[in-house]
């Protein structure tokens, strides 16, 4: 019987594997045919066709229509090259693209060509960055683009960071560096060692907090919300009145989340204010920028952020706004003690040796709660390097002028309808069917206008002709959230999406 038919394979096979096999060379040349014809594929389908506007932002089916398209089984033998690389064409045919500029469903758009090519070369060099042995280059990358982050920020006497997978994490780094400076015992002895402790965000914050404070074993019920304005901005006095309230139940509040540019509003926090109240209460003070942060390099827009040089740690994901391919997040900190070397570290002998040829300080490993960690950074590093500061500062000046320009084109329409005048990219309006204009402001109109955003959605996602997101927020029924950001946006793809929005919507 073949070895392949009852799946066993000879020890002398084993241990003479040119036997009855393709030599080295053999396969290292189909190897090579493999990877060019799929990055061929990858150059037409996924960068030069996903990028045509004339093309749909995403050919929609269900997912039983989807499953029957593909072929998802996984069998004992491998299959023909031809089949794979066909698998390869239905993935980019059937995802969504984008890089498209009709795209504007995410906190992420657009497609960067030098941030793609970093991104293949991390993969193909499939390295981790836990020691200075194992990435030599990506090693001084990060602690390049960190310090030059902290300097943006406004911390001249630099910092310390590290970039981790997604901002999520970066948020609940920053609550457990906190707990372990307000009780260092906790890291050895656990929940025994503190009191009960307290989070306060504000009712924009990123759901993160409450993910950390569950994972962390705070438990959701001690982050404390803390009301926002109606532009979405935390109200300081609120944030005061919360920290006693806390102190008043005999917590302890040790940690307070300031937003810079919220998920759907796009709305930044008074980060000079509640700098003010964390310092009165010892508390620390973290900025959630994931979004808001590449305001960071315009001159012209850095003003939302005032303040942010005073916090103790930031968040800021560069693969939004500065559209760096996913994903690339950063964590900082203003301390430069060792306190993220100290928190998390474990010293694992064989990765972190002391006693090694060079300067360990550069084995960042430790400093992470991942071990295996990839070598992000450069994915943005070339784009800084490739295009500048200048160019970086111009993309998001012009994205916020397209924001600005979308909002004025929604005033200027019957039937659209800002939710609120934007702070930032994020533009957000209600379509207004023509059956609805001549209600009058009423709970029966909010309730027939909550179910007209999922039915263009719909309409849109079928189509392909664009993605925008929805939601509803607090009272206001769904409405549609556009987020602004690709340089290959034009003010004819922003007129495409309103005309396409009263196509889709006019019959409801």
């Amino acid at each position: 019987m073949d070895r392949h038919m009852n799946g066993q394979t000879t020890v002398e096979e084993l241990m003479n594997p040119e036997k009855g096999s393709p030599g080295a060379g053999e396969d290292m040349e189909a190897a090579e045919s493999f990877i060019q014809q799929a990055m061929e594929i990858i150059l037409q389908e996924a960068v030069k066709k996903a990028t045509n506007v004339k093309e749909k932002v995403c050919e929609w089916r269900s997912p039983e229509q989807l499953k029957e398209l593909l072929d998802l089984e996984l069998k004992d033998t491998g299959e023909s090259e031809s089949k794979i690389l066909q698998c390869c064409r239905d993935t980019i045919r059937y995802s969504v693209k984008t890089g498209h500029p009709r795209f504007f469903n995410q906190l992420f758009a657009g497609m960067e060509p030098h941030s793609m090519v970093a991104s293949f070369i991390t993969e193909a060099i499939k390295t981790s960055l836990y020691t200075y042995e194992m990435a030599p280059v990506f090693t001084l990358i990060e602690d390049a683009l960190l310090k030059t982050m902290m300097k943006l920020i406004g911390w001249e006497e630099g910092g310390d960071g590290l970039f981790n997978p997604g901002g999520s994490m970066s948020n609940m780094y920053a609550v457990n560096l906190a707990r372990y400076r307000y009780c260092p015992d906790f890291k050895e002895i656990g929940i025994y060692a503190s009191p009960r402790l307290v989070i306060l965000t504000s009712q924009e914050g990123h759901y993160s907090l409450a993910k950390a404070a569950a994972l962390l074993g705070f438990g959701t019920k001690n982050v404390y919300v803390v009301p926002s304005d109606n532009r979405g901005k935390m109200i300081p006095s609120k944030l005061e009145e919360k920290i006693q309230l806390a102190k008043s139940e005999g917590a302890v509040p040790f940690f307070v989340n300031a937003t810079a540019g919220t998920t759907v509003l796009g709305a930044f926090d008074p980060i000079d204010e509640i700098a003010d109240i964390c310092e009165k209460h010892n508390l620390w003070l973290h900025v959630d920028a994931c979004w808001g942060g590449g305001a960071l390099v315009s001159k012209k827009h850095r003003h939302l952020l005032k303040g942010i040089q005073r916090v103790n740690s930031v968040a800021w994901n560069l693969h939004k706004m500065l559209m760096a391919t996913l994903q690339c997040s950063a964590f900082l900190v203003r301390d430069k003690s060792c306190l993220l070397q100290r928190c998390h570290c474990a010293g694992a002998s064989y990765l972190f040796q002391q006693d090694k040829f060079y300067d360990v300080s550069y084995d960042t490993g430790d400093k992470s709660v991942q071990c295996s960690r990839k070598p992000d950074a450069f994915k943005f590093w070339l784009v800084w390097k490739a295009v500048g500061t200048r160019e970086l500062e111009y993309r998001v000046d012009r994205a916020l002028a397209l924001a600005r320009y979308l909002a004025q084109e929604i005033k200027k329409r019957e039937g659209f309808r800002l939710v609120i005048e934007p702070e930032f990219a994020n533009v957000c309006f209600w379509y207004i069917p023509p059956s609805l204009r001549n209600l009058p402001e009423s709970l029966e109109l909010w309730k027939k206008l909550h179910t007209v955003a999922p039915a263009v959605k719909e309409r849109m996602m079928k189509s392909g002709s664009m993605m925008i997101g929805y939601q509803k927020h607090g009272d206001k029924p769904n409405f549609f959230r556009m987020v602004v950001i690709s340089p290959q946006v034009s003010r004819q793809d922003l007129d495409f999406v309103l005309d396409e929005i009263h196509s889709l919507g006019k019959d409801l």
